[in-house]
């Protein structure tokens, strides 16, 4: 089993016709997954050749679910039309939204995000790799070919360690892997993907990785004491930082004692969360809590 996104999962790309639209979606396409159309309302009844596949462009969101039942989206639009993308696809009443682009104002998110909320609709990001279940569907920007199927969930932050775990722990395998965006706001948090992953009978173990900025983990930590009995290893990057300067991504900001790699671990920790101090050490964690050996 997986979450959020299956083999079955019918997927839309908006903004297709892009180069980054186009590029990603010939990677989707190779790993398998179902891609049954572009969304551009300048090239509506044209299609794109992928390789051997032909993928036709509709006008709108609800054009291409009401034509081929499209169940997800992914968003590779630039940040000033991101907004009007996500609201169009929540109103057309797609289940899942997977919002690539970066550089979305804040504000654009708040409004988005809030409003697929009441449309029925989970938002995966902004600003993130978007989500994969290996051997089955991906949906992004993942590298497909980095690990296999397993009984590992993993949320995550950041793109790059999402795929430095999903490598080192490919001997093992994940159900699936979320990157849900490193950005102040993200429509899809560590608590959502744990509650999937805690519900998932076929996830064995969950990897939870934050960084440094704002309260999530902590707010993780709390939720895994009171309603995960999986067992969770963690990995929190940014113990180096300055305080008071962003670093990377735009929710990577510490002030004072709030937001700091060492309070997140300490919370962490304290529900019995072991939180490793490297992301090879984390890898180690799980091995050694699988009895994978190392």
């Amino acid at each position: 089993m997986a979450i959020y996104l299956t083999k079955e999962s019918k997927v839309l790309v908006q903004g297709m016709t892009g180069g980054e639209g186009m590029k990603h979606t010939r990677r989707m396409l190779a790993a398998g997954t179902n891609v049954v159309g572009g969304v551009n309302p300048r090239k509506a009844g044209q299609s794109v050749d992928f390789d051997d596949r032909a993928v036709p462009v509709f006008g709108s969101v609800a054009d291409g679910m009401r034509a081929t039942g499209a169940d997800a989206t992914v968003v590779f639009v630039p940040p000033a039309f991101a907004k009007a993308a996500v609201t169009e696809a929540a109103d057309a009443g797609i289940a899942l939204a997977v919002v690539i682009t970066e550089g979305i104002p804040v504000h654009d998110s708040v409004a988005f995000t809030a409003h697929a909320r009441t449309r029925g609709t989970r938002v995966v990001g902004p600003n993130c790799p978007g989500l994969i279940t290996p051997g089955q569907s991906n949906a992004g920007i993942i590298p497909p070919d980095i690990t296999k199927p397993g009984r590992i969930g993993l949320v995550s932050k950041s793109g790059t360690l999402t795929y430095q775990l999903m490598y080192e722990l490919r001997d093992i395998g994940f159900s699936t892997c979320v990157g849900i965006g490193g950005d102040p706001v993200v429509g899809t948090t560590h608590i959502d993907c744990l509650a999937a992953f805690q519900d998932d009978p076929d996830t064995e173990l969950v990897v939870l990785i934050g960084e440094i900025g704002g309260d999530a983990e902590e707010r993780a930590a709390a939720y895994v004491r009171d309603h995960v009995t999986k067992p969770v290893v963690g990995y929190i990057a940014g113990f180096t930082a300055p305080e008071g300067k962003t670093m990377g991504h735009a929710g990577a900001i510490v002030s004072g004692s709030s937001g700091t790699a060492a309070a997140k671990k300490e919370a962490l920790e304290a529900v019995g969360v072991r939180v490793g101090g490297t992301p090879t050490e984390t890898a180690r964690l799980v091995l050694d809590h699988l009895g994978a050996g190392v």
